[in-house]
């Protein structure tokens, strides 16, 4: 194994601990601001700036140091590469198209109405129904990407 392969492994590797990490820490931070409400615009808005900073930055470091193995050391039709690739891409879009505009729209509805308002609880009802199914598609991605099942 050449050292290139190695290093990109391990930057691959500590990019999916510092992504996938990160994502698994919001739903505790969400209770914590729950349990004390009025904590909760500074939680959500501390969540926001780790998956700004700190989580979506891995998750692209994590996307180019594969796909540049991928592309330098496995053949193009690998099934389980191809359908991480697929999971990554759906993970990607509800992120965007989903949980971020939600999560903006939590922060601002409970700085101006309150944490308790009807517009706060309807959008942290859907970040947590959409992160949670998210969350399980990310540890599929890790499951693939760990155990390379042939199919």
């Amino acid at each position: 194994m050449a050292w290139w392969y190695s290093l990109l492994l391990t930057i691959h590797i500590l990019s999916a601990i510092t992504a996938v990490g990160s994502n698994l820490t919001y739903g505790v931070w969400a209770a914590r601001g729950t349990i004390e409400s009025q904590h909760l615009a500074f939680v959500l808005r501390g969540i926001k700036f780790i998956d700004d900073r700190i989580a979506n930055p891995a998750y692209g470091l994590l996307l180019a140091t594969g796909v540049t193995m991928w592309l330098t050391t496995w053949p193009l039709g690998t099934r389980w590469i191809i359908s991480g690739l697929i999971l990554y891409a759906l993970v990607a879009v509800l992120a965007i198209t989903m949980i971020s505009p939600a999560l903006n729209k939590e922060i601002a509805a409970v700085e101006t109405q309150g944490p308790t308002s009807p517009e706060a609880l309807a959008y942290a009802s859907r970040v947590r129904g959409v992160g949670i199914f998210v969350s399980v598609v990310v540890l599929a991605i890790v499951f693939v990407m760990v155990f390379k099942p042939a199919f």
